[in-house]
């Protein structure tokens, strides 16, 4: 796949299809796609190239991540002409970037590689805080909870996740209306007051993760009991899921091609 820039001068030698791994603070960002009069960070990533290189590229992500969603692993590809490096290229972006936003690596890529569609699995996590006193400095990271969680109810329930299984009550697709993904690993893990959420899957619905993180919570917290969460995810039904945890605790961590 070839990801064209435009402008610029042609006379500059083409670097190839580049591939680059993202890191991003999402909580000023609406999101990673661009979109009319928003702030995104498809956006800036996009501007910082045409400052540097001079010439308007587009370029594509492995996922749409949602407003306030950060991410540590996502991946991005771009072609573009330039007169220097990648090493060098790499070095600029990073100057020009904002403090939000990093390529964590550049290198080239196969002309086949595409960002989603070559994706064999993502893996997201999402942090939530449980104990007594808020913290603020966790708070554009982490969900505040202070109520006791159960973390071995919300693993008991997150095993039932594995798997394929059709997951509508807990998303919408992003296209078509195929509901159906295949979960490689889900669980929850402590450190300290901290208790990660991490997921791996073949693909996610919209707001997905976030809905299950909700929905785990309720267990967590004594809400409704486990033969209940899965009776709820069986029934395919969006209106009996949980509340959607908000974005601000998601982080796409990577993505495995």
């Amino acid at each position: 796949m070839a990801v064209a820039g435009e402008g610029g001068d042609v006379d500059q030698p083409d670097l190839g299809h580049l591939r680059a791994v993202v890191e991003y603070d999402g909580t000023d960002y609406h999101g990673f796609q661009v979109q009319a009069g928003q702030c995104s960070v498809q956006g800036v990533l996009e501007e910082a190239l045409g400052r540097v290189t001079g010439q308007q590229t587009r370029i594509v992500g492995a996922g749409r991540t949602d407003a306030g969603v950060h991410a540590r692993g996502q991946v991005i590809a771009f072609r573009v002409r330039w007169r220097h490096s990648v090493a060098d290229l790499h070095r600029a972006m990073n100057a020009v970037l904002p403090e939000d936003v990093a390529l964590l690596s550049l290198e080239v890529a196969s002309e086949e590689f595409h960002p989603r569609y070559s994706a064999q699995s993502r893996c997201y996590r999402y942090t939530v805080l449980n104990q007594p006193l808020r913290s603020p400095l966790s708070r554009r990271w982490a969900l505040y909870v202070p109520t006791s969680l159960d973390v071995d109810l919300m693993n008991q329930a997150a095993a039932a996740l594995v798997g394929e299984h059709d997951f509508a009550t807990f998303g919408q697709p992003p296209q078509g209306e195929n509901t159906v993904r295949r979960v490689l690993r889900a669980g929850w893990a402590g450190e300290g007051s901290f208790f990660h959420f991490d997921i791996e899957a073949n693909a996610f619905l919209q707001r997905m993760v976030r809905s299950l993180v909700g929905t785990l919570l309720q267990v967590g917290s004594g809400r409704f009991l486990l033969g209940e969460f899965c009776r709820r995810m069986e029934a395919c039904d969006r209106s009996l899921a949980g509340p959607t945890a908000p974005p601000h605790g998601l982080c796409l961590m990577a993505v495995n091609y």
